[in-house]
């Protein structure tokens, strides 16, 4: 799905503002590095391009980013992460390139000198123009200023003909205009539908997924490009008290099979839980919950059969995700989406790893009485209240490339509303794009596996007997657009998702646009 287009019909905002806009960005087109007074407003909207492609280029990200925060720049938004082919200098590694808002006190030229100062701290030398670097900091919007000088251009003056810089910065924006400065960003660009026509012409979406332009995750030591195919996750419950499975997998024995077939019926990914969040479902402590996970997730990281397979540890908790984290789980997959542990997004910021967000009203002891059942718009509430969630995460520290998103299929749901966002995923998608492409472009998970909705329809009280209604529901998802499915009975859906991924491809290539 393009969000992008569905833009178009907003753009007419651009007309109201353009000529505020021109009465302010004009004023700073003389202006000189040496002249003595530079114009400061208490804060100053800026976008920064990030670049790097010698050494740990993720790591490089991260030093910089935490050596922008300590200079007085205050990130407020990420874009996705991009691995993309050298430009200009080809004869040399690949890059990874992002973008981040910000807000600053410091001046164009300040700014720029803070820049310069972090890259030579990183170890930037002057060397080839366009050539390897462990980070690159560029200045692509300044507040709503047009900077003309001998050391600084802005907006950068090779915006326009740089996917690897404009993917990003679209990533930065919503489908609709939230403020003057970012109407005169668009303005900036010289085209009626500002920035999105920018983007358009270049090849826009057409572009990501090749491989000079993928939009990635970083999951362990490498980058997921989630276009490629839907990654099946299954289901490891360590609990004496799931819905489906509860008590089976016990011990670390027992466990290990499971995780063993998984694996060879074609799992990407293991989801290990070992806290039960069906509904009414009693919690329990901490350290009750890291009794049960650890040893089991010891031996699952020790199986020669895991290697290169992603583990995920399934917790609300904070000092679990820790921990799980410290003996090897490379996710933490959080059904409160941070609502249950007022320290799980800075902890998770700190541990730098994938973070899934799923949507839910209240806790699993009340997700399913009255109130949490209400929704006007279902998709859009979802979407609306998920955005929050993540948004809280980003400020706190957790990159837009960093996160899943998961619209809670069984959390705070009557069946009416699990089908609607079975059917309904690009719909939630358009609606969190309104706030934030970026958020929009994050890997979408959805477990519908053996839930009491599908019993319902299919009159099976049993979760075992449900496996073939997961597989409608998962096929679903997947044509709507979910690229990780969560489920029990790993094979006949390791099968399922194969055969949308080929229906996928086979529309792509029919209707390539």
């Amino acid at each position: 799905m393009n969000i992008c287009k569905n833009l178009m019909p907003t753009m007419r905002q651009l007309d109201g503002f353009t000529k505020y806009c021109r009465a302010s960005y004009f004023a700073f087109i003389h202006s000189s590095p040496n002249f003595s007074v530079e114009v400061h407003t208490p804060n100053q909207e800026v976008v920064i391009a990030l670049g790097s492609n010698v050494g740990d280029r993720l790591h490089n990200f991260n030093e910089a980013l935490q050596l922008m925060r300590k200079s007085g720049i205050h990130i407020t938004r990420h874009g996705c992460l991009y691995e993309t082919a050298p430009a200009y200098v080809t004869d040399q590694p690949n890059f990874l390139n992002s973008a981040v808002r910000a807000v600053t006190q410091l001046g164009p030229h300040e700014l720029l000198g803070a820049l310069k100062k972090i890259e030579k701290e990183m170890g930037r030398t002057d060397g080839i123009r366009y050539g390897p670097r462990p980070i690159d900091l560029d200045i692509l919007f300044y507040g709503k200023l047009r900077v003309s000088s001998e050391i600084l251009t802005v907006p950068h003056e090779r915006i326009w003909e740089r996917p690897f810089v404009i993917a990003p910065l679209m990533d930065l924006l919503g489908s609709t205009i939230d403020s003057d400065t970012v109407a005169c960003w668009h303005s900036f660009s010289m085209h009626s539908g500002g920035l999105f026509d920018a983007w358009e012409k270049l090849g826009g979406e057409t572009l990501t997924g090749k491989e000079g332009l993928k939009r990635v995750l970083p999951i362990g030591k490498g980058l997921w490009d989630w276009s490629t195919k839907t990654s099946v996750m299954g289901i490891l419950n360590l609990t004496p008290d799931s819905f489906s499975d509860g008590g089976k997998f016990q011990s670390v024995e027992a466990a290990i099979s499971q995780v063993r077939s998984m694996i060879s019926e074609g799992a990407d990914m293991i989801d290990i839980g070992a806290q039960s969040t069906r509904p009414m479902a009693s919690r329990i402590s901490v350290q009750q919950e890291l009794d049960r996970l650890i040893p089991v997730l010891e031996a699952v990281v020790g199986m020669p059969e895991a290697e290169g397979k992603i583990i995920s540890v399934d917790t609300f908790y904070s000092e679990v995700a820790a921990e799980a984290v410290s003996k090897g789980a490379h996710i933490v997959n959080d059904v409160s989406a941070g609502l249950l542990d007022s320290n799980m997004l800075r902890v998770v910021a700190g541990l730098k790893v994938p973070y899934i967000a799923m949507h839910m009203r209240g806790d699993p002891s009340t997700m399913q009485n009255s109130e949490n059942l209400k929704y006007d718009n279902v998709c859009k509430q979802v979407a609306s209240e998920l955005y929050s969630r993540v948004r809280e995460a980003e400020l706190i520290g957790i990159p837009a490339w960093r996160m899943i998103i998961d619209p809670g299929i069984g959390f705070s749901k009557n069946c009416d509303h699990n089908l609607d966002i079975l059917m309904g995923l690009p719909n939630i998608q358009a609606e969190i794009g309104s706030e934030s492409l970026a958020m929009s472009h994050a890997p979408i998970l959805i477990g519908p596996s053996r839930k009491k909705f599908l019993g319902e329809i299919c009159s099976r009280t049993a979760g075992t007997e449900r496996d073939p209604a997961t597989v409608a529901s998962v096929t679903a998802a997947v044509l709507g657009g979910a690229n990780i499915v969560r489920v029990h009975n790993v094979r006949d859906n390791v099968d399922a998702v194969k055969v949308c991924d080929a229906m996928l491809r086979h529309r792509k290539s029919v209707f390539p646009s």
